[in-house]
């Protein structure tokens, strides 16, 4: 059985153990795998991994002892699944592996926004408190959370850690979903837009969302609010939260992710007024990347014994 990782950095840059993959069958893993290499490297392999690697139609065709692929991630887009289901290819990928590292990490980004620590720590490390003539000093307003309202779009399992969590901070929760919710308003996206002091994104990347947050529902928010994303760059027009920020249409955002990644030198979120970027970590804790790789082990393992599970395009 050979089994090929075409890209396994992200996953374990040498803090975790590939030994449970190993177990099953002889393993080749790659850090990365380019485009040009893909077919070469996963010639002969009955299970191929990716993480970002694409597989689609033609490469697909090229692969005929491919019998399993397994992406190492929730989303699974970078795989053609009707060429793999024609050619009955079962494709797996790893769900709900990071919903409380997800949730932890919009937070932190929504508490850098309000209260500034990275910034005011820096400042500090300058000399800038050294050299301040009172006891204390900050640059801007900091805000307590405790009283505003948090809108979430999207009520999965992340979506419903960070209603728990922000609850505790005292923040009223309203959500736009299509599902049916308890204990929660449940409202229109643009009455959403409309009330919430933070709103934070938590819905899949499908023709219907792309690009929903555009210049139109930008000017619906308060020009107090906070928008956080932490699910798929595409969710928003990228130029017009650029020029909603640049114009103070809304106060702030906060990114964890970009339509590109990593982001071309020109994007202009990147010189942005209020706009805090992280570079696609709140997946990423050692125990999130530990749980992805037990699963992702458990699913190969379930499919060699015949009783394929996470299974997405069968």
């Amino acid at each position: 059985m050979k089994i090929v990782v075409l890209d396994g950095y992200a996953l374990n840059p040498g803090d975790l153990s590939w030994e449970g993959l190993k177990s099953l069958g002889g393993v080749e893993i790659y850090d990365r795998t380019s485009a040009s290499e893909t077919v070469k490297r996963a010639a002969g392999a009955e299970i191929v991994l990716t993480n970002k690697t694409l597989l689609m139609a033609e490469v697909i065709g090229k692969l005929p002892d491919l019998k399993y692929i397994g992406v190492l991630a929730t989303g699974y887009n970078v795989v053609d699944l009707e060429s793999a289901r024609r050619k009955g290819i079962v494709v797996t990928n790893v769900p709900a592996y990071s919903t409380m590292s997800v949730a932890q990490h919009v937070f932190a980004l929504i508490l850098e926004f309000f209260n500034g620590t990275g910034s005011l720590s820096e400042g500090v490390r300058k000399g800038r408190w050294s050299r301040n003539i009172d006891f204390c000093y900050w640059d801007k307003t900091l805000t307590e959370l405790d009283g505003l309202t948090m809108g979430i779009v999207g009520f999965g399992k992340i979506g419903k850690a960070v209603a728990r969590i922000g609850e505790v901070f005292g923040l009223k929760v309203m959500v736009h979903t299509r599902s049916s919710v308890n204990g929660y308003e449940n409202c229109s996206l643009d009455e959403l837009l409309k009330n919430s002091d933070i709103v934070t994104l938590h819905c899949p990347l499908t023709p219907e969302t792309q690009g929903m947050i555009n210049a139109g529902r930008l000017g619906m928010m308060k020009p107090s609010a906070l928008l956080v994303n932490t699910a798929r760059g595409p969710l928003l027009v990228e130029q017009d939260l650029a020029e909603a920020l640049n114009k103070g249409i809304i106060a702030g955002a906060c990114l964890d992710v970009l339509s590109q990644e990593p982001p071309v030198k020109d994007n202009p979120l990147l010189s942005a007024r209020n706009c805090i970027i992280t570079p696609h970590v709140a997946w990423a804790t050692l125990e999130a990347r530990k749980r992805l790789m037990g699963i992702a082990v458990s699913n190969v393992r379930e499919f060699l014994a015949g009783n394929p599970v996470n299974v997405v395009n069968m």
